[in-house]
């Protein structure tokens, strides 16, 4: 995987962009069609960063003003059309997203990388809990994927749910066996008082505990790519 480049849209910029690739629209109506398509399933839609985000690609010439219009009391409201160089912007950021994986770094990975600083009831408390959330989930993403079908929603439009599902099964799955292993034990874990205090455990200079990642050099990952055997000492 590589890493995300600096300069690119924005997963809401790409939202606006592909809605306006339908038709010209103002940015509350992008804003409610973005939630009535459930496109929070997989960014974070809020009027004030969407509102930013149409500023934005309008100073880039991304997305152009073509008017505004009133109804009754409310506001005027300005309606974007997308440009030819939006357009191109668009297809190039999906096509490059698509073509080369990142590095995201979402944050739930860096909290069970560390969750061996708390006791092992706790953890398994708050996996269970976890576990119960994204059970909700998946029960929801099926539900969608039964009207989607049977109201035969053509498949382009909504095949990332099914992405959505894997990845939420995949987390589910792999999170019972890390309880199943903190209870019967055989996922060995540190040691705390009743009061939450680590109890200090006597490691050889030989033990890989947290830093095991620095014995992980370049050429111990090149041996391994080509499947060559990595000497214990190592």
């Amino acid at each position: 995987m590589t890493k995300q480049s600096g300069a690119t849209l924005t997963p809401l910029a790409i939202a606006v962009l592909a809605l306006l690739e339908e038709r010209p629209m103002h940015p509350y109506e992008m804003y409610q069609l973005l939630l009535q398509r459930r496109e929070d399933y997989l960014l974070k839609v809020r009027p004030g960063s969407l509102y930013h985000s149409v500023t934005r690609l309008a100073e880039q010439d991304l997305v152009h003003a073509e008017g505004t219009d009133r109804a009754g009391n409310r506001p005027e409201r300005t309606t974007y059309r997308i440009t030819r160089s939006g357009s191109a912007a668009l297809r190039a950021r999906i096509t490059d997203i698509i073509r080369t994986p990142i590095r995201e770094y979402p944050i739930f990975p860096l909290a069970m990388s560390e969750a061996h600083n708390m006791p092992a009831q706790e953890v398994i408390g708050l996996v269970t809990e976890r576990i119960g959330l994204l059970d909700n989930d998946l029960t929801e993403l099926d539900a969608v994927h039964e009207w989607v079908t049977t109201n035969r929603v053509p498949r382009r439009y909504w095949m990332v749910i099914e992405y959505i599902r894997a990845q939420t099964d995949a987390e589910i799955t792999w999170l019972r066996r890390i309880v199943a292993e903190l209870r019967d034990g055989t996922l060995e874990w540190e040691q705390f008082t009743p009061a939450g205090e680590r109890i200090a455990t006597c490691e050889t200079d030989k033990d890989l505990g947290p830093g095991w990642g620095a014995a992980v050099t370049e050429d111990v990952l090149a041996q391994l790519r080509k499947g060559g055997a990595i000497p214990a000492d190592q």
